[in-house]
Parts: structure tokens; sequence; C-alpha cells
């Protein structure tokens, strides 16, 4: 079991935070973490996802808001996952967002519809986010949070 930021996760050591770069050549952190696919586990993502947000000076309101769109992401991947699968998510830092990606292997084969009252609530909370499919079943939903600027009084 490695850590990321002081956060147990059952990812490898390849999976641990590492840098890449944009197409414009600046850098991002990618820190990703695979768990069971269980809701006994999502705590962990939900901490994840605030510990990286507070990372990139997140107000307490985006953070919040991005933990809620995680753990929801989660849960409509999870009614359909795939017994014994393991739910993978990737966070992108940049220098004023936050990417979450999290996938699964699931029974369903289909995105989440995206005329539901949870995309209304992800959309509302992670500002961007969009969801597909891969020919082999798996599912991915897509978050992208950015950090509001203050305002100049």
């Amino acid at each position: 079991m490695s850590t990321t930021e002081g956060i147990p996760s059952q990812a490898t050591s390849a999976d641990g935070p590492h840098r890449a770069a944009n197409a414009d050549g600046s850098v991002r952190d990618v820190v990703s973490v695979r768990l069971p696919a269980e809701a006994a586990y999502l705590a962990v993502l939900r901490t994840t996802t605030a510990s990286l947000a507070a990372r990139l000076d997140f107000t307490l309101d985006e953070i919040e808001d991005l933990r809620i769109a995680v753990d929801e992401a989660s849960c409509l991947l999870l009614a359909g996952a795939v017994p014994g699968a393991e739910l993978t998510s990737i966070f992108e830092m940049s220098a004023d967002s936050l990417t979450v990606t999290v996938s699964t292997m699931t029974r369903e084969g289909r995105a989440p519809a995206r005329d539901s009252f949870a995309w209304t609530v992800l959309s509302a909370l992670a500002g961007g986010v969009d969801a597909w499919t891969e020919d082999d079943g798996r599912q991915t939903i897509s978050l992208v949070k950015h950090r509001l600027r203050e305002q100049p009084s």
C-alpha cells in the first residue's frame, strides 16, 4: 500500500503523483488512485479530492462542491459496476483547475443520462462534466472545476 500526500490508497508505485506537460508546455501534477468499486471506499476519494483542491487554494465552498461531485459521479458508476471491479480516479491539477476522471467496468455499457437529476447536480457542482463508455464497457465521468478568481474591490 502506498500513500499520496498522506492519504492511503491501493495505487501501485507507477500510479503515484507525477508531472505531465500540457500542450502549451506548462506542467500539471497528476495523481491516480485505484480502489475496489465499493461504496465503503468513497471516503478515500472524498478526502483525496479535498486535499488536492486545498493544495490549489480552492475556497472551502469550492472544495465541498468538488467532494460532493466526485462522490455523486462515483455513486453513478458504482450502481452498474461489475462485481470485483476497480474504481480508478485520476486527478489532474493545473494552476487554476482540478480535473477528476472516475471510471470503472460496468454491466450497463452506456453513459449516465445527461437529463437526469444526478447529471444536473454534477454540472452545478463541478462546472464542466462529461461521460463516455469505452468499447470494453468501461464507463468514465470527467469533472472539471476551475478555481474562482478573487474579484477586485
